[in-house]
């Protein structure tokens, strides 16, 4: 599952990031969300229960700052049979850091934050895209983004 996050939506970028996926996997479906508390919440525990992570940062604040009452385009992807769709899709993404990101990365290209500045001002980085790190997590975020009611989207075709 990917995640086009706030500020990609804002920059216009969402049609070049998905020509970028397009190149490597099929996106079978995609929409607009307004997050809620709650999505962003689900989506990001790891950040909420790891807090040594960012220490210097109110997350639960920072979480609601970046997301709430902003609008993500989530998408559905999928791979040629014996293909592993979220390694795929996350190696297009580059290092978490746009200012590490390797060229040819979706971050890498349009990136244009970085850790350091983030840091600096007490926020979340703007990193344009979150992929599923594998089917479980593909399962929780489709879960959390298109909800119990489209499950008949998902295929993981075995992965």
């Amino acid at each position: 599952m990917i995640l086009l996050k706030p500020d990609c939506l804002r920059r216009g970028l969402t049609e070049p990031v998905l020509d970028k996926v397009k190149r490597e996997v099929d996106v079978l479906a995609q929409r607009q969300v307004m997050v809620q508390d709650w999505q962003i919440f689900v989506h990001y525990w790891d950040m909420l229960v790891n807090k040594d992570w960012f220490p210097d940062r109110d997350m639960v604040a920072c979480l609601r700052e970046q997301y709430i009452g902003q609008e993500v385009m989530v998408a559905l992807a999928h791979g040629p049979k014996g293909t592993d769709t979220p390694a795929a899709v996350r190696a297009l993404l580059g290092h978490f850091d746009p200012s590490e990101a390797g060229p040819g990365t979706i971050r890498g290209d349009l990136g244009l934050d970085s850790l350091r500045l983030a840091s600096q001002q007490g926020r979340l980085v703007d990193n344009l895209i979150h992929a599923s790190d594998d089917a479980n997590a593909t399962c929780r975020d489709f879960g959390t983004w298109y909800g119990a009611n489209e499950w008949s989207l998902l295929d993981l075709g075995g992965q």
